[in-house]
């Protein structure tokens, strides 16, 4: 079965730095672009950062650029998102998704990690 685990959020002050983890399992990794998305309370779910299946394009929302930096291991079957000098307003529940484009049926996601930015 599909899964994928994330790991790495939690309670940070602004300025301070959070990795973020997602392990991949159930299918075939190196096929898939990767994404972090994240949702704050009473906000749509966005886009945050998104890498291609072997690593050779990023993007990231203009929110992030800059501080945040996505990258992918095809060995450990893993997703990273480097999170740097973090704000109160990047405060939300982040998730893990992968997908190949134009598969409707291939694209699936993580439960959701808690990273909170507050004194």
């Amino acid at each position: 079965q599909v899964q994928l685990v994330e790991s790495g959020g939690g309670l940070v002050q602004p300025g301070g730095s959070l990795r973020l983890s997602c392990a991949a399992s159930g299918f075939t990794f190196s096929n898939y672009a990767m994404s972090w998305y994240r949702q704050a309370p009473g906000k749509e779910r966005e886009l945050v950062a998104g890498i291609t299946s072997g690593g050779g394009r990023l993007n990231y929302a203009d929110s992030v650029k800059g501080r945040f930096t996505i990258s992918r291991d095809n060995a450990k079957s893993t997703v990273y998102l480097q999170m740097n000098s973090l704000k109160p307003e990047d405060t939300a529940v982040y998730y893990c998704n992968a997908n190949v484009f134009g598969v409707r049926r291939l694209d699936y996601w993580g439960q959701g990690t808690q990273v909170t930015v507050s004194l």
